[in-house]
């Protein structure tokens, strides 16, 4: 169910903001480090609000192509990952290969953008 303004979004992104411009100067140590990983939670947190949707659709719909067959999200992944250790994928379709990288490439893009692996294959310097 839809809320009211503020968002869920916006309100990590106030919180986030507000632990890394007012508090976090005002730290050091290991309480700095802690609160900079916490940060730096938070900012998953907003990245899987904005994306994370958008992403299970196209997966869902990837997987529906691969198995032939709709169902839940979680179900599917499953069966996939029973196939290929059945050895159903081994001829290793070009489809299969190109949703495992898309796959990883949207969770890194939620966990950790800045990943060096994951902006060369988007075209972007580290």
């Amino acid at each position: 169910m839809s809320q009211d303004r503020p968002t869920a979004a916006e309100l990590v992104d106030a919180v986030r903001e507000f632990l890394d411009t007012q508090v976090m100067p005002k730290l050091e140590g290991h309480t700095a480090f802690h609160l900079r990983v916490a940060i730096n939670a938070l900012g998953i947190v907003e990245r899987e609000l904005a994306f994370a949707p958008g992403f299970d659709r196209h997966e869902h719909s990837r997987l529906q192509g691969l198995l032939g067959h709709d169902g839940e999200l979680d179900s599917l992944n499953h069966e996939l990952s029973s196939r290929i250790r059945a050895g159903d994928f081994d001829d290793q379709p070009p489809e299969l290969a190109q949703h495992l990288m898309t796959t990883v490439l949207d969770k890194l893009a939620i966990a950790n953008p800045r990943y060096a692996l994951y902006l060369r294959h988007r075209g972007q310097k580290a």
